[in-house]
């Protein structure tokens, strides 16, 4: 895959979390000066709680077993960030970058937030797309690994497509909001959790419910479990 010559107008920003320095290291060589930007760096999960908090990135490219926390790696360092988002209002998101592709560990951090899930065998050039992609909000897996991600959340080829066709009538805000709503928050931990006012979060799920055609907050939370983009 051929990354293109010309770079896009704002790097992405990046924080890489893993506990091999050289591991480290040998990424930052791979990515593409002026279409990335790495502007922090982690070994653990408390570290990387930290420098993610303070820096707001784009993404993080996230190991799975890292020391510290309560001992859940990857998921402990989503879980810690819930909330955080980048200078331009987006969720800050995670793509998993690990030497392990048991089906235990890709189901556990997408399951806790994360948008994409690759093994460190994969190329600098698809390391690079897969780093654009879900900056741009897309989910990525490396192809065997996907299986395992449909398997687990019971999701056919064509509920994909329909869940997907049904979303793009949202923003990107009204997505999140869907989300924690179809969890069972409150408006006012909504408004909390996404940094806005609970007046904003109402005009969001009426908007929400406008476009999916649906009448109340729990029709809401039946259509997103019926379609498992929990």
């Amino acid at each position: 895959m051929t990354i293109p010559t010309t770079a896009p107008t704002t790097p992405i920003r990046l924080v890489l979390v893993d506990d091999h320095r050289m591991f480290r290291s040998g990424v930052k060589t791979e990515l593409v000066p002026g279409v990335t930007e790495v502007v922090g760096e982690a070994p653990d999960v408390d570290a990387a709680i930290t420098v993610i908090r303070q820096t707001t990135p784009d993404v993080v490219l996230l190991d799975v077993h890292l020391p510290g926390g309560n001992g859940n790696g990857g998921v402990d360092v989503i879980a810690g960030c819930r909330g955080v988002q980048t200078a331009a209002g987006q969720p800050v998101r995670f793509l998993a970058l690990s030497v392990s592709d048991a089906a235990e560990d890709v189901i556990a951090v997408i399951r806790a937030g994360a948008r994409g899930y690759v093994t460190k065998t994969i190329s600098g050039n698809d390391l690079m797309s897969a780093i654009r992609r879900v900056a741009d909000g897309d989910a990525v897996f490396s192809p065997r690994l996907a299986g395992f991600v449909l398997d687990a959340f019971g999701t056919t080829a064509g509920e994909v497509a329909e869940a997907d066709e049904e979303l793009d009538r949202l923003s990107a805000r009204e997505r999140e909001v869907m989300r924690l709503i179809a969890r069972g928050y409150q408006y006012k931990e909504v408004a909390k959790e996404l940094f806005i006012s609970i007046k904003t979060v109402e005009t969001h799920v009426s908007s929400v419910l406008r476009k999916l055609q649906l009448s109340s907050r729990h029709e809401l939370t039946a259509w997103a479990y019926g379609r498992h983009i929990l």
